[in-house]
């Protein structure tokens, strides 16, 4: 990617697998990269908007040495790039330059036939038997909304994890319509009586994939991890909410992301949130199939027609893209899920990033989730027409808190003051209530901040949104500028990380980064630890307590009003809950 040479790679050994025998690619040696494994059965047919279905099988040797499509899309991640790009203010001529490489770069090949896997290990000897005792596993959930992305990006294919000591296993999941769209009649046609969603389920049928094969590539299906970042975090928080994923992994690492705030429901609504019912229904009336379509009738669509409709243009429709509380998959939102204690509670390492809203302020200028048309300060305007918006959800003296903290009324720091609001609110509240009612419900939790920025004069994105992500798998672009500071931090995390993976605790006895540091004792979280990786300015990495604690336990008080509004909404039926426990 922009420029950098990608790793040499050849043909590898070839392995048995209760799949049939995998021929691999050798990358750096002996780590080992066997790409596009399918994990259950293609969802074309009448397999689209279905549980997947079993994982083929085969005979002759499988050659995995290319990834699979990615799941079908609206192509809009080259925006978000190029808005990196930009915020790195790296100079006309530089930036010019990478925009031109990126562009000529193939457009990566989309398909519904795409639940597939990629694992990579080092864990296995010349003649393609396990070299050693079996190796922790970690399991990738990429982000992107829930709408793009695949397990296959660049991002994410690094060595550095492996050589840390885990098998690393990267993932496709439905998205967008293809993965999360609901309606009466694909509840009906399902055996389950439920719909959307699906995204989710391939998600446990990859981990499924997992228990029953990893051991053939080196791992331990006793030491699963999940880790993901964005909409991999809400994924990972959802797959701890659903008692269908239960046992399937044994830790849990969620990056920027928990799903605590998303409170859809299949077929109730509300006055904040559409059913997933009556949005299918817009959606079909839209597509011009009437008000009653069959589930066939639905199956029959072109994708791409179901692609254009629901796309960001129409973000009445894709905005309700997530998971929903059914009675089945999940028996509770995920927020309210965490605050009962129902969840698959693990040990569990989350934390966020300093400067989250950088790249999504400027095109959705909303401080709080929860406001559409929040008022903007100008010189003659009274501060009283926010209190009135803020007060009724976050009460009369958080909401002058927030105020004050965020500098809502300021004309000149609005800007900078709503991004830094909206980061916190979507991002730090969630992550942070996540870590605590996990560790109520009795498992070890630790959480972070990362608040590194860009080396480069004039930077403009801060910590932003994602910028952790090569930090974790090895994969900086040097063009964008690296420091003695981000190798220490790149370092640090990975080392936390593979030992959270391997025991529960990311400590250890571990030295790290180009001077040979010893690693910092990182404290579980217990209401007031968090550890800071911190960069390129006077900031320092190390254990740090109490982190931005006034802003988010003011912005916590807006989730707390939102969970009393899901109370008074009624569960979903009995008998869905019913056939889950079959």
């Amino acid at each position: 990617a922009c420029g950098e040479k990608a790793p040499v790679e050849a043909p590898s050994v070839t392995i048995q697998t209760a799949q049939g025998p995998v021929q691999g690619v050798s990358t750096d040696g002996a780590i080992i990269n066997f790409k596009g494994i399918g994990y259950a059965a293609p969802p074309v047919g009448d397999l689209r908007w279905a549980a997947p279905a079993p994982a083929p099988v085969w005979t002759g040797v499988k050659i995995a040495d290319s990834f699979a499509p990615m799941c079908r899309q609206e192509l809009t991640e080259g925006d978000f790039v190029q808005d990196i790009i930009d915020g790195h203010s790296l100079g006309k001529v530089k930036t010019a330059l990478i925009k031109s490489v990126i562009s000529k770069q193939a457009i990566s090949e989309q398909s519904e036939d795409c639940l597939y896997l990629n694992v990579r290990t080092d864990n296995l000897s010349a003649g393609g038997n396990i070299a050693g005792a079996a190796k922790p596993v970690m399991v990738w959930i990429h982000g992107g909304g829930h709408q793009f992305g695949s397990g296959s990006q660049g991002y994410y294919q690094g060595n550095d994890l492996v050589e840390k000591g885990v098998v690393l296993v990267t993932i496709n999941y439905r998205l967008g319509p293809m993965g999360y769209m609901a309606h009466p009649a694909l509840s009906a046609d399902s055996p389950n009586g439920v719909s959307g969603n699906y995204g989710l389920q391939d998600q446990i049928a990859a981990l499924k994939w997992v228990r029953d094969n990893i051991s053939a590539y080196g791992g331990d299906p006793k030491n699963v991890t999940i880790f993901g970042e964005s909409a991999g975090g809400w994924s990972v928080t959802e797959l701890m909410a659903s008692p269908l994923a239960s046992g399937l992994f044994h830790r849990a690492i969620a990056q920027s992301g928990s799903s605590t705030y998303h409170l859809g429901d299949l077929n109730k609504t509300n006055g904040y949130w559409t059913s997933g019912h009556e949005v299918g229904v817009n959606i079909a009336a839209r597509l011009g199939l009437g008000d009653n379509p069959s589930a066939a009738d639905l199956r029959a669509v072109p994708a791409d027609a179901i692609i254009d409709l629901v796309s960001e243009a129409n973000e009445d429709l894709s905005g309700h893209m997530h998971t929903l509380r059914d009675g089945y998959i999940l028996p509770k939102n995920i927020g309210i899920a965490f605050r009962d204690g129902d969840i698959n509670s693990v040990p569990f390492l989350t934390g966020y990033n300093d400067d989250e809203g950088t790249l999504f302020f400027d095109n959705d200028p909303e401080p709080s989730v929860w406001i559409e048309g929040f008022s903007r300060p100008n010189d003659a305007q009274d501060p009283a027409a926010q209190m009135a918006q803020l007060s009724p959800i976050y009460g009369a003296d958080n909401s002058q808190s927030l105020m004050d903290l965020y500098q809502l009324s300021d004309p000149d720091k609005f800007r900078k003051g709503g991004m830094a609001f909206m980061g916190d609110e979507i991002f730090g509240i969630n992550v942070r209530y996540a870590a605590r009612q996990n560790a109520a419900a009795g498992s070890d939790t630790y959480l972070y901040s990362f608040t590194r920025t860009p080396p480069t004069k004039g930077q403009t994105i801060g910590a932003f949104h994602s910028a952790e992500i090569p930090f974790v798998f090895g994969t900086h672009q040097g063009v964008l500028g690296l420091t003695d500071d981000d190798l220490l931090i790149t370092d640090m995390m990975q080392t936390y990380w593979s030992n959270f993976a391997k025991t529960g605790n990311p400590n250890g006895a571990q030295n790290v980064g180009p001077d040979n540091e010893s690693l910092m004792e990182w404290a579980k979280h217990d209401g007031v630890n968090w550890m800071h990786f911190a960069g390129n300015d006077e900031r320092r990495s190390g254990p740090i307590t109490d982190y931005n604690s006034p802003a988010l336990n003011a912005l916590e008080a807006g989730l707390m009003h939102h969970f009393k509004i899901i109370d008074s909404v009624p569960s979903a039926s009995a008998n869905q809950s019913a056939a889950r426990d079959k």
